[in-house]
């Protein structure tokens, strides 16, 4: 299934600026799991979306969308899927396109980076989600989706924003200053808070967008939900400011746990990956 459901003329590999990776994995999940099912029903979703961005006025699929086939779960342990992850993301790097991966749980995220990072060594990452991510291991695995975000401080810069729920020992790393946060609750209390993120982020970017970011009164479908989280407005506008500001060289959509019945936070997925591609389309033109 082709992303956005576009003509085979506009989603060749060879003519496409972005190249879709959809990963269905979600082994370490935690609570409720299902995020397996995200990538199939962001693609879903896709194809019944209109394909002119009111916001930008033009339609960004004429810049190329590849889908790739779903990637194989590994069954061997996250530390495989990571490494599955990062062989294909630096496989479409080397072609020069850019990569958007749609998750699947957070952890796939960290193969992504460790492939940008070797080809792009000066790079930072943007993490949008409620969760800190910093634990050094969780249930005896350093590379659960509760410990990405404490593996990617170790390759590079990060950023993180929305954050809502963390452990004390998360606190504590947090307070050494090894990691830039922007809890939600300074967020809506700051309305400058996406210039001071965007200024935190220079040259080159790699943006892990959880889903759980948002409020779940717009985003339920996710494993662990928290309260009190972010707008459509507020992610979108940060995005577009981010895009003008830095050079975006990948992105991913992840923790997307699809809930029968309920196809509106799909739909809300398969849109924020579109409005982000336009986003850089606009930004490169």
């Amino acid at each position: 299934m082709n992303y956005g459901g576009i003509e085979e003329t506009l989603s060749s590999f060879e003519e496409a600026a972005f190249v879709v990776i959809p990963v269905p994995y979600d082994l370490t999940s935690t609570y409720q799991s299902g995020s397996r099912r995200g990538p199939g029903a962001i693609l879903e979703a896709s194809a019944n979306m209109e394909l002119y961005d009111e916001e930008l006025g033009r339609e960004t699929y004429q810049a190329g969308i590849h889908t790739l086939a779903p990637l194989a779960s590994e069954a061997r342990g996250p530390a495989e899927m990571i490494a599955s992850v990062y062989r294909q993301i630096d496989s479409v790097l080397s072609r020069e396109k850019i990569p958007v991966m749609l998750g699947g749980e957070h952890s796939i995220s960290l193969g992504a980076v460790q492939a940008l990072k070797k080809k792009f060594p000066q790079l930072s990452v943007l993490q949008l989600d409620a969760h800190a991510d910093l634990r050094d291991a969780y249930q005896g695995s350093p590379y659960s989706h509760a410990a990405v975000a404490r593996r990617i401080v170790e390759i590079c810069p990060l950023v993180q924003a929305g954050i809502r729920s963390l452990s004390a020992e998360e606190a504590s790393f947090m307070a050494g200053g090894q990691v830039c946060t922007f809890t939600a609750d300074a967020i809506h209390r700051d309305e400058e808070w996406q210039d001071k993120i965007c200024g935190r982020l220079t040259g080159d970017v790699y943006v892990t967008i959880d889903l759980d970011v948002f409020d779940p009164a717009i985003m339920p479908s996710t494993g662990t939900p928290e309260p009190d989280g972010l707008s459509w407005r507020n992610v979108t506008g940060l995005l577009r400011k981010l895009s003008r500001r830095c050079r975006i060289r990948g992105f991913d959509v992840v923790e997307l746990a699809p809930i029968p019945g309920m196809v509106a936070p799909d739909f809300l997925a398969a849109k924020l990956v579109y409005r982000f591609m336009g986003y850089l389309t606009e930004n490169n033109s």
